[in-house]
């Protein structure tokens, strides 16, 4: 239902003037209020909103290209690019339950993601329905996340062909540490990228099977390798006697520190999601694609970090490039430098994809100019956010340390996905305007608090019986919670595709996973998502907000309630927006 009638305002009346920009701020709590109640149906999704974009997207992807695309966009950044760093600095051999820990964090997670691709099979997939809630931050991931696997890709090029990243890369002394190395190959790659999604999706799809498929045999390899010429010995004892030695030579904590700095690999996932809206069939085939790829990759991870750790005690790995770096000067550090590489350019395919279409999405909803939005008629792929974003990634890419990238990403991922979690219960148990929200939010903050207190007792509360019956306590608490809230309060909407199963489950391990790994992040890291959050919110007070508001105002934006119960019926008498 309508909250009231659009007001008369031009498209751009909040910006015409000085004095109209003033009386705009001046009037900024009530258009947020208003923009904060407005919720999309996933029939105003895949008609009105997708129409903004002008030439529709072809629909050309089928399950296997998502898995492909999903292989593509997690292998290559996770294992190539964070796990020597993680091993070494945080979990240790036991990096390999690193992996399996941010693999099922991800599934759960992944699950929240398909239940939005599959009810609104648009660009942008979970993003449509919380695009005000986290969308900058969730494009800026993606910048960041392309930045650093394109400096990783120096690394491992320079390890295929025999001649360090430090002779790649020039340092400037007049810049901080960690922004002082400038990088022109992760430029060209980056722009080059670019130009091919800019192109076509099923080209870039096509081009991704081809790179994945040669990719997986150079997997096989480093896993035959690791695993017949490494030493178990390197899995308890570590080379540097000095070192704390064993399996967990960081103990519990550090597989939890290490879990969340890998967990950067596991974001390809979600940028399968954002292209429902080019996928054939996304009733079938997005849950293939999107779960399927993240199982194959936990397992394909695990299988790599453990043959890394056979090869080398964990304080002998190289950070920066572990696996070339083990055979360093044999002939098989030349052939992981090459299939490392591949994997990269798939990974960088592949999240470029992802970051275009988010943006795209935004511009749909003038969070951001509407420019973003545009589809290219003949090409039919979003090329102003594919050209604007490609460039802001090579920028970032050129000067920005590897180590300073993925500490920042990976809190904005873990960040991102807490979110989509609490947005799936959400959706599913309250209709806005119908149904009272406060029972649903009230369990969700507990939820999150319940976690907060149980991450905060974890890392500070000294060992012993206490910490122990403490940890009990809190989580026999949230279990109870959960319970509660299962059997008091009913879905008001069920999804009539495919849902996240055992709801809500699923959906609140997720929540509690996620804030599990947030806790495991460094100071500096929250710093700086702090920052740039802040800079997020006063360009959405002070413009976005205001956009929105005049796009409503001049009939481009509907405000509507969330009359998720009346979306089939719509759909059902307009048969050109079925799924």
């Amino acid at each position: 239902m309508e909250i009231s009638a659009p007001v008369p305002h031009g498209p751009s009346s909040s910006f015409s003037s000085p004095r109209a920009y003033l009386r705009a701020l001046a009037d900024t709590p009530t258009r947020l209020a208003r923009r904060a109640s407005s919720v999309s149906t996933s029939y105003d999704e895949m008609s009105a909103v997708r129409a903004r974009s002008g030439p529709h997207m072809q629909k050309t992807l089928r399950w296997f290209d998502l898995v492909g695309l999903g292989l593509g966009g997690m292998v290559g950044a996770g294992v190539f690019v964070t796990t020597g760093r993680a091993s070494r600095l945080y979990a240790g051999p036991a990096i390999v339950i690193s992996y399996a820990i941010a693999g099922f964090c991800a599934l759960l997670s992944a699950f929240c993601y398909t239940e939005f691709a599959v009810d609104m099979p648009v660009a942008g997939g979970a993003f449509s329905y919380l695009r005000v809630t986290f969308g900058a931050n969730l494009v800026m991931d993606y910048v960041m996340s392309n930045a650093a696997v394109a400096r990783g890709f120096t690394a491992y090029m320079g390890s295929a062909i025999g001649v360090p990243a430090a002779k790649w890369r020039f340092t400037v002394s007049g810049l901080p540490n960690g922004f002082d190395q400038i990088d022109f190959v992760a430029v060209v790659v980056v722009l080059t990228i670019t130009l091919i999604i800019c192109y076509s999706t099923k080209e870039s799809s096509v081009l991704n099977m081809v790179l994945t498929a040669v990719h997986i045999i150079f997997i096989a390899f480093v896993i035959v390798a690791g695993f017949c010429k490494g030493d178990w010995n390197n899995f308890t004892h570590p080379a540097d006697p000095a070192q704390p030695s064993g399996f967990f030579p960081y103990g519990v904590s550090g597989v939890f520190n290490g879990a969340s700095m890998v967990y950067l690999s596991y974001i390809g996932y979600d940028a399968v999601s954002t292209m429902a809206e080019e996928v054939k069939n996304p009733v079938k085939d997005i849950p293939i694609g999107v779960s399927g790829s993240v199982l194959l990759v936990t397992v394909l991870y695990c299988l790599m970090a453990a043959s890394m750790s056979k090869l080398l005690p964990y304080d002998a790995i190289d950070p920066e490039a572990p696996f070339s770096a083990a055979f360093r000067g044999k002939w098989e550090s030349n052939v992981i430098g090459v299939g490392a590489s591949f994997g990269i350019l798939t990974s960088l395919l592949v999240s470029m994809l992802g970051q275009a279409r988010y943006m795209c999405v935004i511009g749909r909803s003038r969070v951001v100019p509407a420019w973003f939005a545009r589809v290219h008629p003949k090409t039919s792929t979003p090329v102003n956010a594919s050209a604007f974003l490609g460039i802001l990634t090579a920028a970032i890419a050129l000067f920005t340390d590897l180590n300073v990238l993925l500490n920042l990403v990976s809190i904005g991922t873990l960040f991102v996905f807490y979110m989509v979690a609490n947005a799936v219960i959400f959706r599913r148990y309250v209709v806005v305007g119908t149904t009272n929200p406060r029972p649903t939010l009230s369990f969700l903050c507990s939820l999150s608090l319940t976690s907060i207190i149980f991450v905060f007792i974890w890392h500070f509360a000294p060992p012993g019986k206490l910490k122990a019956f403490m940890l009990v306590v809190t989580a026999a608490i949230a279990v109870s919670m959960l319970q509660i809230f299962h059997y008091q309060v009913p879905q008001v909407r069920k999804p009539e595709y495919w849902g996240v199963p055992l709801m809500p489950w699923m959906p609140s391990i997720s929540i509690f996973l996620n804030i599990f790994l947030l806790g495991s992040m460094d100071k500096p890291s929250y710093v700086r998502f702090g920052v740039f959050s802040g800079v997020t919110v006063l360009v959405y007070v002070f413009y976005s907000v205001h956009a929105s508001f005049d796009a409503e105002g001049s009939g481009l934006l509907s405000q509507k309630n969330g009359e998720f119960h009346k979306e089939s019926a719509q759909e059902r008498n307009d048969p050109s927006l079925g799924v």
